[in-house]
């Protein structure tokens, strides 16, 4: 499959300068380098993940650029995305608001070092969960023109969701970076609309994928391990 790098690159720029430009339009000021740290970490991971997918799986990377907004995308889908994009946008502003203009927070610069840690154990824990899943669209749908089925190895052999479980790293992780208490508690407001979509994707996937409901039995949680 031939991937449009036209759009790829359209794609990350666009996302790039989007991300710059709230962060540190609320920040105001260029002058952040927890700022910069997290757009460096977040893109060169992006950069580095489309290159691996572009050479061993340009399928799932196409998917990725072109999923949301596809007439098979459940509706509920669709208006569930555009909420979360708002809220996950009204979260990037925030921080910056906290830890920046207004000095809310006030947060010593080890746990920020932890914060940057805990991103790139994030990123790891994404390659994995890429790398197990050729059918990982952005968009709850059931690819019947790429032969989808069930996969249970690698992280999905211990949950069922492990995009979203390391979602929960991810938040965690760029709030210290970026030094925001209050972005912890926006963040938890996306990990609990996250679940939700957990919920709602599975009952797609056990109407509409075969051997969905066998997998459930065999894997116990959603998000983590022994937890939920």
């Amino acid at each position: 499959m031939t991937v449009n790098l036209k759009l790829l690159t359209a794609e990350i720029v666009g996302t790039f300068v989007v991300f710059a430009l709230v962060q540190f339009l609320a920040a105001g000021t260029i002058v952040w380098p927890a700022g910069w740290a997290f757009l460096i970490l977040f893109f060169g991971f992006t950069i580095t993940l489309s290159r691996w997918l572009l050479r061993h799986n340009p399928g799932l990377l196409t998917e990725r650029m072109t999923g949301i907004g596809k007439p098979d995308q459940k509706t509920w889908d669709k208006v569930f995305y555009l909420i979360v994009t708002v809220i996950f946008l009204a979260w990037l502003v925030l921080m910056p608001f906290d830890a920046v203009r207004f000095h809310w927070s006030q947060m010593p610069g080890w746990l920020q070092v932890v914060g940057a840690l805990l991103l790139l154990c994030s990123f790891y824990l994404f390659f994995l969960t890429f790398q197990e899943n050729p059918y990982l669209s952005p968009a709850v749908r059931v690819q019947t023109e790429r032969e989808q089925t069930v996969v249970s190895t690698g992280p999905y052999h211990y949950v069922r969701h492990p995009m979203y479980g390391t979602f929960i790293i991810f938040m965690v992780g760029t709030t210290l970076l970026l030094g925001s208490w209050y972005g912890l508690f926006l963040g938890l407001i996306l990990v609990v609309a996250i679940a939700l979509r957990a919920v709602l994707e599975e009952r797609t996937l056990r109407a509409e994928l075969s051997g969905y409901d066998e997998y459930m039995a065999q894997v116990k949680y959603r998000l983590i391990p022994y937890v939920w």
